[in-house]
């Protein structure tokens, strides 16, 4: 076909691809046979074209395909009579009907880019219609070349596509939860335990028949009010399936159970008793699956169940009992099937019963009125062959708005531990989410006044005070306003006291705050905050109104101690060390470093005790509903702090 590339053709200096070329020449040959020379009419309701439909069923397909994309509400009609007119407007995707075509949907990539690709092809289709009419020339050569040159735009999008996928789905979690062998052995304890209390609810419903034995003859039975009266699983062990889920694995378990009999027979002998049955032998095999659901939940499911029902025993008491011994077999063989048709939706039922418990999980923990945490898995369930590993966001957001912080979690991986049950790394990424989310919504600052010095203190905000540690530089020295710092030689002129004389007698205030949001690092046995701010100081004047007097950079270091209380983090801060600058002064020159035990003791003795009081009212964890930990250990490691604990549900 003229102008067409040929399967064999070359793609990108001489490698060749032949199903890629392959496609591209039967599409090139299906469209080859609409008459290109027509004159067309355009417009957004129609293109009047028609394909030719003896070609092969694989060419005809193609051309079924293109046509159905390219056509917006009305199917391709051949034209009555050449028009020689035409509208130079884009094709309309708006109903595209490639969008509704599970064959051209079942390629690979997005909804999004199939639409993309082939509407920018409509645009390009339009024009060049247009074109070929105008110009009256055969328009089959500038089609194909077109449409190799929209086929290869579409499957770059698609590999940019392919190859964003995994930087979008790939997010690191701030929170990682692993459950040891010995965590899912307590797991296997409580779903034995809840297997068990379903299977008493397996129900044999009373059954009755005719046997003839012989030498009496026609027996009437009737077997009822049959009874669970003990289940016992002995040996279930429970394996991880890397990568899949859970095999649960019983055998060896047993039921007994108990119940009425009643014979007729000869007419007018009637008997009754009671009858004890033993199963044995029972094993059931369940495999799971361990996912993530819709909201973020961790969420189990049956694959697949079998159980197998080994021997049955019954033995009658009473009466005329010796009569059922004779035809016990058929009545075995009865309960068997009886039993053996519950079994598996029993144990299908009570794993579906595990999921409203993990349903609980708080996905959203709120802290406080600014603050919640979202606790969500970021994947699904890491299964190895001896742990599950939860990957939770972990992450601070401002009660409905969540804005994502100028950080992102990094990669971290958990120590080779499994003394405890279950083992909950923090990261400070959660650390900083929440410094990031308190510093937007204005929390960190606090207003400073007199009264909240203790008592015993000399040191009182009054400009009294302050004066006396702010003594002002003259007019000829040397010192900077906007960059002294303590680290400044003191200057050689004559001072005076500019506050005291300025606003004598004044209470003050300050006001502490941070202008960017807080860095929180973990070293091993140390969490370390950086603090920036500023410290504005006021001079509170009689009609309350405040003055302000000067403006301090503020960079403070402080440690933090971690420690655990129910199923709550809580914190407690230490100063280390600050750094003090001048930014704006508005009584003059002064050096810096005579404030720098002032507000030293104002940082140690009431700044950090109000924001303990408020990190010591804790941040959840991650927990199930009746969660309690016992045995808690907590480190604080390299990036991130450990929690290992052990896990008891109390209801």
């Amino acid at each position: 076909m003229e102008g067409c590339p040929g399967p064999t053709a070359a793609w990108h200096g001489g490698t060749e691809n032949p199903s890629v070329w392959g496609t591209l020449h039967l599409l090139c040959s299906a469209h080859s046979t609409i008459d290109m020379r027509l004159p067309f009419v355009l417009s957004t309701k129609t293109i009047q074209v028609s394909p030719d439909r003896s070609r092969s069923p694989q060419t005809q397909y193609l051309t079924a395909a293109h046509v159905q994309m390219c056509r917006e509400q009305k199917s391709l009609r051949r034209t009555q009579q050449p028009v020689r007119t035409c509208v130079e407007t884009q094709v309309s995707c708006n109903s595209c009907s490639v969008l509704g075509n599970p064959s051209l949907m079942s390629l690979p990539g997005s909804p999004t880019i199939l639409r993309d690709a082939w509407c920018l092809h409509h645009s390009f289709y339009s024009a060049l219609l247009c074109s070929a009419e105008k110009q009256n020339r055969p328009f089959r050569v500038n089609y194909c070349q077109h449409l190799l040159q929209t086929v290869i735009m579409f499957l770059c999008g698609w590999l940019v596509m392919v190859t964003l996928i995994p930087v979008i789905l790939s997010v690191n979690p701030g929170v990682e939860v692993k459950i040891t062998d010995k965590g899912i052995e307590y797991g296997r304890q409580l779903g034995i335990a809840a297997i068990q209390e379903k299977l008493k609810k397996i129900q044999i419903p009373d059954f009755s028949g005719k046997q003839r034995v012989s030498p009496i003859g026609k027996v009437q039975y009737s077997l009822t009010n049959i009874q669970i009266v003990n289940i016992g699983l002995p040996i279930a062990p429970i394996q991880l399936v890397p990568g899949s889920g859970v095999k649960l694995s019983i055998n060896n378990a047993f039921i007994n159970l108990r119940g009425n009999w009643r014979v007729k027979f000869l007419r007018w002998v009637k008997n009754s008793g009671s009858f004890e049955v033993g199963v044995n032998d029972l094993s059931i095999s369940e495999s799971l699956a361990v996912k993530s659901d819709s909201t973020g939940r961790p969420e189990v499911s049956t694959i697949s169940c079998a159980a197998s029902v080994g021997r049955v025993r019954i033995k009658f008491h009473g009466g005329a009992s010796w009569l059922y011994n004779l035809f016990s077999k058929y009545i075995e063989k009865a309960l068997k099937s009886a039993l053996q048709k519950q079994i598996c939706p029993l144990v299908t039922n009570a794993i579906d019963d595990m999921n409203p418990r993990l349903k609980t999980l708080n996905v959203l923990a709120n802290v406080d009125k600014y603050a919640e945490i979202e606790y969500s898995m970021v994947s699904s369930p890491a299964i190895s062959s001896s742990s599950i590993a939860l990957k939770l966001k972990g992450q601070f957001y401002n009660i409905g708005q969540h804005q994502e912080p100028p950080f992102s979690a990094p990669a971290f991986s958990l120590p080779p531990e499994n003394s405890n049950m279950l083992y909950m790394a923090l990261s400070a990424f959660t650390a900083n989410s929440a410094a990031f989310v308190y510093h937007k919504a204005g929390v960190l600052s606090i207003y400073i006044t007199d009264d909240m010095i203790p008592k015993r203190s000399p040191i009182r905000l009054t400009t009294t005070t302050f004066g006396t540690f702010i003594p002002q530089v003259n007019n000829n020295a040397t010192h900077s306003v906007r960059a002294a710092t303590f680290n400044v030689d003191r200057p050689t002129k004559s001072l005076c006291f500019q506050i005291s004389k300025q606003f004598p007698g004044l209470m003050m205030k300050l006001l502490m705050k941070t202008d960017k949001s807080p860095v929180v690092t973990f070293e091993p046995d140390r969490v370390t905050v950086q603090v920036t701010g500023t410290v504005t100081a006021y001079a509170i004047q009689p009609n309350d109104t405040l003055t302000p007097l000067f403006i301090l950079n503020l960079d403070t270091s402080v440690s933090s101690k971690v420690s655990l209380s129910g199923m709550k983090l809580g914190v407690s801060l230490t100063l280390n060390k600050m750094k003090l600058s001048l930014q704006t002064s508005y009584v003059g020159q002064f050096q810096v470093q005579t404030l720098s035990n002032s507000l030293e003791f104002v940082l140690k003795w009431v700044v950090i005790p109000v924001v303990n009081v408020q990190l010591g009212k804790g941040y959840p964890l991650p927990a199930l509903k009746n969660m309690e930990l016992e045995n808690t250990k907590l480190q604080i490691l390299k990036d991130y702090m450990l929690i290992g604990t052990d896990v008891k549900f109390t209801g």
